[in-house]
């Protein structure tokens, strides 16, 4: 509010034009440089210029009360307005929501396509492992692939692949294709999660990250829950080539608006968003809006190389990232083999078919959006809760110095009590199982294991993309790389673990390895800043 005061705009000063997509981003006094390109030496696509007077600026601010409150100079750390950020949001959301679902959604249909190809469920069985592997492999391509050129592009050519895999598959009738079909489905389709969260850190602040990864996390973890339940309608009503008929369309829709209106928002490429990417880079939308403004001399020439795979690696080996990588993909164990066993230990006790089996895996789902959705505005109460304990003041303006932060204490706070939950629920859930109890105990159980589970391990998404931000697309490929090469160990060995130990103490087993990254996580909570002083100490001397 003193800012306003101070600059108090004339009557007769005009407001500058301003567009559906942008925020205000206020001159400082000095030339700034965002996401490593210069401000003076790039042409602005339809946001506001940095170089309008400071009494255009403030004029502008009054129609923003949350811009005026968030703002003290310099520029801000994405120009995108509030709506716009919905809509990538809601993009972005949508898109994540596709791997996850596209690795579950044939489950009911594993005994026709059996039938139908002459095979054995086991060697079907195959291609839910060759899956997950390509699961994790994937987004280290695409991850660095967006780092480097953006992430439309790495988006746009995903989802080509996974078209063209999906309607392959439909029209398939052997093994063969069908094991190789899935690969370049995976592939795919996989390297949607590593841009989704990479996305989020363009376009969110440290302070308010929390509710936007949740809102995208919800997206992944509701995928695995609803797929089955997809999968079972179509293959009971429509034979199981509908399964990968409705992935085709689900994801040839997702792609029309994305064209035509999805701004590029890798901070490489457009800093803040107030620099224009290169033309073949741009929404329909902002090419048919600013044809008349584009000058080649002034858009950045990018240097695109072939993504390189090792970047991910990197991250994985550094002290710090390789613990939470590994607590984080224990977790996640947890909560995928819960959804890789529930269609056939819910046949087997309850005698169900496939698309009472389907409708089994929905508690699961609800339960993943509800927390996952909420977990996001504990995360920024307890980040701002936080920050006024030791003093720290927030700049949702322009991000914060987490050098000066302790980020793991503010993220890993919450994953405590949430994780605790998940392993008294998971104990549960397997003994209920066990003894075989009315069908309502184990559901309630899977509602509060999709609450609490998926809850623990998206605050460590959020955590991983907070200490990368300069590669937030590769961190998460790290992540989903370890977590899903765990999780293809684990879906191939479930079936032995249940068969030798039983239902109630497998799961007990798997409440156990959680109980034990408690020590982990406080190692991190505890000694994460310091390694993060001694890495930039390490960095800084390199660079000199």
């Amino acid at each position: 509010m003193k800012e306003k005061s101070q600059n108090q705009p004339s009557s007769n000063t005009e407001n500058p034009p301003r567009h559906d997509h942008d925020d205000i981003s206020i001159q400082s006094t000095e030339s700034e440089t965002l996401g490593g390109l210069d401000n003076n030496n790039t042409e602005k696509l339809g946001r506001p210029p940095h170089n309008v007077s400071t009494t255009q600026a403030d004029e502008t601010i009054m129609g923003d009360p949350e811009s005026m409150s968030r703002v003290s100079s310099g520029p801000a750390y994405s120009v995108f307005s509030k709506n716009t950020k919905r809509w990538i949001l809601a993009l972005v959301t949508a898109a994540s929501f596709v791997s996850p679902m596209t690795a579950n959604i044939y489950f009911p249909a594993i005994p026709p396509i059996a039938e139908d190809l002459n095979i054995s469920v086991s060697l079907v069985n195959l291609t839910l492992t060759s899956y997950m592997i390509f699961q994790g492999l994937s987004p280290t391509i695409f991850g660095d692939f967006g780092d480097m050129a953006g992430r439309r592009p790495a988006y746009i050519l995903a989802f080509l692949i996974y078209i063209c895999a999906n309607i392959g598959l439909a029209l398939q009738r052997n093994f063969v294709a069908l094991l190789i079909l899935r690969c370049v489905q995976s592939a795919g389709s996989s390297g949607t999660l590593a841009l989704g969260f990479a996305v989020v850190a363009d376009i969110s602040s440290t302070a308010e990250r929390g509710k936007y990864m949740g809102i995208v996390g919800a997206g992944i973890n509701v995928g695995p829950a609803l797929g089955p339940v997809l999968g079972g309608i179509l293959s009971q009503y429509l034979g199981w080539p509908a399964i990968f008929w409705f992935c085709a369309i689900f994801s040839g829709v997702w792609m029309i608006p994305f064209i035509l209106s999805a701004p590029e928002t890798c901070r490489k490429v457009v800093g803040n968003g107030s620099i224009a990417p290169p033309k073949w880079n741009r929404s329909l939308l902002d090419l048919y809006s600013h044809r008349g403004d584009v000058t080649s001399q002034n858009i950045p020439k990018q240097k695109l190389k072939f993504p390189n795979p090792l970047k991910t690696l990197y991250i994985v080996f550094e002290k710090e990232m390789a613990i939470i990588l590994c607590i984080n993909a224990i977790i996640y164990l947890a909560f995928i083999l819960v959804a890789a066993t529930l269609s056939t230990l819910f046949k087997e006790t309850y005698g169900y078919n496939d698309l009472q089996v389907g409708l089994c895996y929905l508690p699961y789902g609800f339960g993943c959006a509800l927390a996952v959705v909420g977990q996001g505005y504990v995360l920024d109460w307890n980040y701002r809760r936080i920050a006024k304990k030791i003093g720290f003041t927030i700049n949702r303006k322009r991000g914060d110095d987490l050098g000066k932060f302790p980020i793991e204490t503010a993220r890993i706070q919450p994953v405590y009590p949430t994780l605790l939950a998940g392993i008294a629920t998971l104990i549960g859930y397997g003994w209920a199982l066990q003894v075989e109890t009315s069908v309502a105990v184990p559901l309630v159980l899977v509602f509060l294991i999709g609450m609490f589970v998926p809850t623990s391990f998206s605050v460590l998404n959020t955590l991983i993309v907070d200490l990368n931000p300069h590669a937030p697309a590769t961190a998460t490929a790290a992540n989903n790389l370890v977590r899903c090469m765990f999780g293809a160990a684990a879906t191939a060995a479930i079936d032995h673990m249940i068969a030798g130990m039983g239902r109630g103490w497998c799961f007990t087993f798997l409440a156990l390895l959680n109980l034990a990254m408690i020590p982990a996580l406080r190692l991190v909570d505890k000694r994460g800043m310091r390694w993060r002083a001694a890495k930039a100490k390490r960095e800084a001397m390199n660079v000199t």
